[in-house]
C-alpha cells in the first residue's frame, strides 16, 4: 500500500542521514546540519575566516594579570568561558567571532578566554567567583580593569546583535 511505501521510505532516508552524519563526526566535524564539511578539499577553496585570538585564562591569578595588562595598554577586555563540549561556544567560534565586523570590534578589547571544558576546582573557582553557572557566557571589563555587570552576555549571540553589543560595550568602556 502506499502508507507502506511511504514508511519504507522515510526508514531509508533516516538510515542515509544517520549514516552520513556517523561518518561527518568520526572525520571531525561538529556541525550536525552539515555533516560532510570536514571531509571537503580545501585546496581549491577559500580559507575560512577563523576567530581572533583569545589570551587564555586558567586561574583567577591569570585573569587578574591580563586584566593589568589590558589596563596598562589602556584597553578594555572581553572575558569569554567556553568548553569543548559547549554547543553554543562552538557555534559562537563558527558564526560570530570570524564575521568582518565583530572581528574589527573585538579588535578593540584584550581578549581572554577560560577554557572551562575540565570544569576542575579551578575552573569552578574560576565561575564561581564571577556568579556563571556555566558556558557560554561573555563578561566584559572596562579600561579600569572592573566588571561592566550590565553587558555581560549569556548564550549564543548572531554577528549583528554581537556587533551591536560590543559597539555599546566600546562606548561604555
Amino acid at each position: 500500500s502506499g502508507w507502506r511505501r511511504l514508511w519504507k521510505a522515510l526508514g531509508i532516508l533516516l538510515l542515509v542521514l544517520g549514516i552520513l552524519e556517523v561518518v561527518g563526526a568520526a572525520s571531525g566535524g561538529d556541525d550536525w546540519l552539515r555533516p560532510l564539511d570536514s571531509l571537503r578539499s580545501t585546496a581549491g577553496s577559500a580559507p575560512a575566516e577563523e576567530h581572533p585570538e583569545f589570551a587564555r585564562v586558567k586561574s583567577l591569578a591569570d585573569l587578574e594579570r591580563a586584566l593589568t595588562q589590558a589596563t596598562t595598554a589602556g584597553r578594555g577586555a572581553m572575558f569569554d568561558f567556553y568548553a569543548d563540549w559547549c554547543v553554543e561556544c562552538k557555534r559562537m567560534e563558527r558564526n560570530t567571532f570570524p564575521q568582518p565586523g565583530v572581528r574589527t570590534l573585538l579588535g578593540e578589547m584584550q581578549l581572554l578566554q577560560a577554557d572551562v571544558t575540565a570544569n576542575d576546582e579551578t575552573d569552578q573557582e574560576l565561575m564561581q567567583t564571577y556568579g556563571v553557572i556555566g558556558p557560554p557566557a561573555i563578561l566584559f571589563f572596562d579600561r579600569n580593569g572592573l566588571e561592566m555587570k550590565e553587558f555581560r552576555l549569556v548564550g549564543y549571540f548572531e554577528p549583528e546583535d554581537f556587533s551591536t553589543h560590543l559597539r555599546q560595550v566600546l562606548a561604555a568602556q
